[in-house]
């Protein structure tokens, strides 16, 4: 895995921490913390576009911010388990692992380094 997908992962967990944000925030430093973490992973987000595929990228960015949000939301915020979500996790998860398995080399921007 090089650098760029990293940057792609990590941009991915901070959408998680956003997306919470959204929901949770209360008060005008906690908007300014979520309108932070909004501009730190959409520079990480455009930083890794530039040498990986735009496509694979981004579902894999929403995919990682999808699943995390959903697992986050039951472990630590108590929403109800279910089975039919972590199924429906595993098949997102399954995809997105799927594109970047079938993103290779050829696939990637010309001229990129």
């Amino acid at each position: 895995m090089n650098r760029n997908w990293v940057i792609v992962i990590v941009a991915g967990l901070i959408e998680v921490l956003w997306a919470l944000g959204l929901k949770h925030s209360t008060n005008w430093w906690s908007w300014a913390g979520t309108a932070l973490l909004i501009y730190l992973s959409f520079v990480l987000l455009v930083k890794a576009t530039k040498t990986l595929p735009v496509a694979t990228v981004y579902a894999i960015f929403t995919g990682i911010g999808t699943a995390g949000t959903v697992v986050v939301e039951m472990v630590v915020f108590g929403v109800p388990f279910s089975w039919t979500k972590v199924f429906f996790i595993l098949l997102l998860l399954s995809g997105v692992l799927g594109l970047k398995l079938v993103t290779n080399e050829s696939s990637k921007k010309e001229g990129a380094v």
